[in-house]
C-alpha cells in the first residue's frame, strides 16, 4: 500500500507551540491596545470639545454672514475677507502687534537667559531670589495689568510721582497717555510677569548640559564669554527655540494687557491683532462672520511663523 502523499491532515490536528504563543501575544497585544485607546478617550475629547470643535465652528463663521445677536444667515464669502481690507485700522493694529511682538522677545529672552545663569548654581540667597523672581508667574495676566494700571495712574500710582521728582513726565499727565508710554509700560508689565516662567524654562535647559562638557572646556581656558556663546548657547538652541516661539505666539496674541491699561488707545495707537478681533465681534460692527474671518487669517499667520521659526533654527543646529 502506497504511503500518504501529504502530512497536513496529520499537522493540523496539533498546531505548533510557536503558533500558540503568537496568538496568545496577538491577543494580548489586542488587549492592551485597547486599554491604551480607553486611558487616551478622556484626552482626545476634551481635545475634540476645546479644540478641533472651536476651530471648525470659526471656519463655518468666517464663511458665513454671522451678526452677534442674529445668528448665521446664509453663505457670505469671500466678502467676510475682503471687508477686512476696508477697515483703515487693520495695518495699524498689525504694524503695532508686529512691532510690540519684536520688542518684547528682544527684551525678554536675554533677560530670562541673563537670570537663569545668575541662579543655576548653588549659592547663598539664591533660593530666595528663585522665588522672588517666579513669584510674579503665580499671578494671572489681568491681575498684574490692573496692579500695573495702579501703579500707573497720576492719582494713586507712584511711578508717575517718582518720574516727576526726576525732571520726567509727571503730574495728572498719565504714563499710557502717549503711544511710547503705553507700549513701553505694556512691555515692562510683560516682562515683569513672564521673566520668571521663561527663566524656568532656561534653568531645565542648563541644567540638562553634561557637566563633563565644561569640565573638558576648562582644559583649554576659555573665558566666561567664550565658553557662553561656544558651549551653553548652542546646547542650549532647543530651549531657547521652544521659549522663543511661546514668546512669539503669546506677543501676536497680546489681549488682556493692551485691553486693561490703554483700551487701543491713544487713539488705536496701541490697537493689537486680538483687539481688532474683538472691536469687530462685539463692539464696532457686531458682525462674528468678520471677525472669525480675521481669526482664520491670524491662525494660518501663526502657523506660518511657528514654521519659519522652526526650520531657522533647524538650519542653525545643522550648520553648526
Amino acid at each position: 500500500m502506497a504511503p500518504p502523499t501529504s502530512l497536513t491532515p496529520v499537522l493540523d490536528k496539533a498546531p505548533p507551540r510557536q503558533a500558540r504563543r503568537a496568538a496568545f501575544r496577538s491577543k494580548k497585544a489586542r488587549a492592551e491596545n485597547r486599554t491604551g485607546w480607553l486611558y487616551a478617550a478622556p484626552t482626545a475629547i476634551l481635545l475634540l470639545l476645546l479644540f478641533v470643535a472651536p476651530i471648525v465652528v470659526v471656519v463655518v463663521m468666517a464663511f458665513s454672514h454671522w451678526t452677534l445677536l442674529g445668528g448665521a444667515q446664509g453663505n457670505n464669502f469671500p466678502d467676510n475677507f475682503t471687508n477686512l481690507f476696508n477697515d483703515p485700522l487693520l495695518p495699524q493694529s498689525i504694524w503695532f502687534t508686529l512691532k510690540y511682538t519684536v520688542v518684547t522677545t528682544v527684551i525678554l529672552m536675554p533677560v530670562a537667559l541673563g537670570l537663569a545663569l545668575l541662579v543655576q548654581e548653588s549659592r547663598r540667597w539664591n533660593n530666595f531670589l528663585r522665588t522672588a523672581i517666579l513669584i510674579p508667574s503665580a499671578l494671572g495676566i489681568a491681575s498684574a495689568s490692573l496692579l500695573f494700571y495702579a501703579l500707573y495712574s497720576p492719582q494713586v500710582g507712584p511711578i508717575t510721582h517718582i518720574l516727576e521728582d526726576l525732571g520726567g513726565a509727571g503730574g495728572q499727565s498719565s504714563i499710557l497717555g502717549t503711544p511710547g508710554g503705553a507700549l513701553w509700560g505694556t512691555v515692562i508689565l510683560v516682562v515683569w510677569r513672564f521673566a520668571g516662567f521663561y527663566m524656568l524654562l532656561m534653568m531645565v535647559g542648563l541644567q540638562a548640559i553634561p557637566v563633563e562638557v565644561y569640565e573638558a572646556a576648562r582644559l583649554d581656558g576659555p573665558g566666561r564669554w567664550k565658553t557662553l556663546t561656544s558651549i551653553t548657547l548652542p546646547l542650549l538652541r532647543p530651549t531657547v527655540a521652544m521659549t522663543m516661539i511661546l514668546s512669539v505666539t503669546g506677543s501676536l496674541l497680546a489681549f488682556d494687557q493692551f485691553y486693561i491699561l490703554t483700551k487701543g488707545g491713544p487713539n488705536n495707537s496701541t490697537m493689537t491683532i486680538v483687539q481688532l478681533i474683538y472691536r469687530d465681534a462685539f463692539e464696532t460692527h457686531k458682525d462674528l462672520g468678520m471677525a472669525a474671518a480675521l481669526s482664520v487669517l491670524l491662525l494660518l499667520a501663526l502657523v506660518l511663523v511657528n514654521i519659519v521659526q522652526l526650520r531657522a533654527l533647524r538650519v542653525g543646529a545643522d550648520e553648526e
